[in-house]
């Protein structure tokens, strides 16, 4: 596993141009839950709106295909574990999990796993909550120990700007990332997460701790991938949550 402690331009100074996004052009209550597995282990995901239901089979194989094509390109957008609050001393970057956060942890890595959406990209924030939690996810599931891993020091702050996360993340994924690597994780801390997911799927999107919003385009680099999608061209499979029957 290769990890770096890398930081973008902090505070971004971008605009939110292209992947802005008004409130009328986001859907609004979507339900999306995840449903048992099939008896051959496959698991599936249902996406449920207030007008009806589709059914989404979801492959436990990582997509695979010629650098020359187009390939599916998955985004995993995940919001840390649970933080605990017992020392009000402790200044907000520096806060640990708490007993409940490490088990969602380990919960979520194992649906992940399950699910086949296991990464080959890790951008994470520097903060401790963020790095605790991946350090669990790593125990748990070999897949995660051997991705390539990135702390970035500037998603823990851009998740408070407005209108900024959205940019700062096509950034750094398409800074960091290479075409043959189809499946990145970027793990943070809401506003900005949610607010992430919801622009890019343009479906509001609610990410509770530990919770993670499985997104997917497609592009012959990831550059192509956002640039074809656009403000809500990405498909959101669903959401991973630690207490979900996978």
């Amino acid at each position: 596993m290769n990890v770096v402690v890398a930081s973008l331009v902090e505070p971004l100074q971008v605009p939110y141009n292209y992947y802005s996004c008004k409130k009328s052009q986001i859907k609004k209550n979507p339900k999306c839950v995840m449903v048992a597995s099939s008896s051959s282990g496959v698991g599936s995901l249902v996406i449920e709106t207030n007008q009806d239901q589709q059914q989404i089979s979801t492959s436990t194989e990582t997509p695979t295909t010629t650098l020359s094509s187009v390939a599916a390109r998955r985004l995993i957008l995940l919001r840390h574990a649970k933080s605990s609050w017992e020392n009000r001393s402790i200044r907000d970057h520096d806060r640990p999990l708490s007993r409940s956060g490490q088990l969602d942890a380990i919960k979520v890595s194992q649906n992940l796993l399950k699910l086949g959406w296991i990464p080959q990209l890790i951008l994470s924030s520097d903060a401790l909550r963020t790095q605790e939690t991946l350090k669990i996810m790593q125990e748990q599931v070999q897949a995660f120990l051997e991705a390539e891993v990135h702390f970035i020091s500037s998603f823990y702050s851009v998740a408070a700007m407005d209108g900024q996360t959205t940019e700062h993340l096509r950034q750094a994924i398409c800074k960091y990332s290479r075409d043959e690597i189809l499946t990145v994780m970027c793990m943070g801390h809401n506003r900005g997460w949610e607010e992430a997911a919801s622009v890019l799927s343009g479906v509001t999107v609610e990410l509770k701790t530990c919770n993670a919003a499985l997104l997917e385009a497609t592009g012959k680099s990831w550059e192509e991938a956002f640039s074809l999608a656009g403000p809500g061209g990405w498909k959101l499979q669903g959401l991973v949550k630690p207490d979900t029957v996978v």
